[in-house]
């Protein structure tokens, strides 16, 4: 499966990242950086209404390269002037074609929270998150075990970071709600063979307590789409190839919430 093979590459990217730079050292790091408690991203997700997480992404190993040209400070900007409620940043580079500068840089250029959008399998991408500016994280159930899920909650909240946690059936949910997750998202696209079904987060809402924020990743294009979420009690949904294509951003956020 694509995941696993993503996650077997990351681990291979993370230990050569280690011996440049020691997990003493990069502790050090972000011990250094504000510790804030405010939980940007969890609070742009409480917001009235269904909250737009809105996505750079250069490309995708089921798409392929979504945006050949590619000025990602310019398209966080107009996101933020869009009125997007936060915003996702690939940094995984060998199938996604992210870059741990993209997350920086961007966030020297916008105020929106941040969520690190790469395959963590190791609690060290937590602090790397942290020194970069993010304000979230994301935590795949399918690529970790029960405990390794539950230390890196801890750790992110010890580190002022949400965590987003993606699942993409019953079980997973299971898994999610044990360790403490308070923000599931669930993946609509089928990692096996890339089809999407949003009635996969219309399905699986039902398991997750209203309490626990409750996110739908991929596949969203219309405002029918969102309209249907919105009526299932979503409180945010994550979408990046409708917006990394849309020439208007703004236009395109605007026909999704339906103003």
């Amino acid at each position: 499966m694509i995941l696993q093979e993503i996650a077997e590459k990351t681990r291979e990217r993370i230990n050569g990242e280690k011996e440049r730079l020691h997990l003493t050292e990069l502790r050090a790091r972000a011990g250094e950086c504000p510790q804030g408690t405010d939980f940007p991203f969890e609070k742009a997700l409480r917001k009235p209404g269904i909250s737009f997480i809105c996505e750079a992404k250069k490309a995708s190993p089921s798409k392929g390269i979504i945006a050949e040209d590619f000025p990602y400070v310019e398209i966080a900007r107009a996101y933020e002037a869009a009125g997007a409620d936060a915003m996702s940043v690939l940094t995984e580079p060998y199938y996604f074609q992210g870059q741990d500068r993209y997350l920086q840089e961007i966030r020297q250029a916008v105020k929106l929270p941040l969520l690190r959008k790469d395959f963590t399998v190791d609690d060290y991408m937590l602090y790397q998150a942290k020194v970069m500016g993010a304000d979230a994280v994301l935590l795949i159930c399918a690529i970790l075990s029960p405990l390794q899920l539950s230390e890196y909650l801890g750790v992110a909240r010890e580190l002022g970071l949400s965590a987003l946690v993606e699942a993409h059936d019953e079980q997973e949910i299971e898994m999610a709600l044990r360790a403490g997750a308070r923000i599931i998202g669930v993946n609509n696209r089928n990692l096996k063979d890339f089809t999407v079904d949003i009635h996969n987060s219309i399905r699986l809402r039902e398991l997750v307590p209203r309490e626990i924020l409750f996110v739908s990743e991929s596949g969203m294009k219309t405002r029918e789409d969102i309209r249907r979420l919105e009526e299932n009690g979503t409180d945010g949904v994550l979408i990046g190839e409708t917006f990394m294509r849309s020439a208007d951003k703004a236009g395109m956020l605007a026909r999704l919430r339906g103003v």
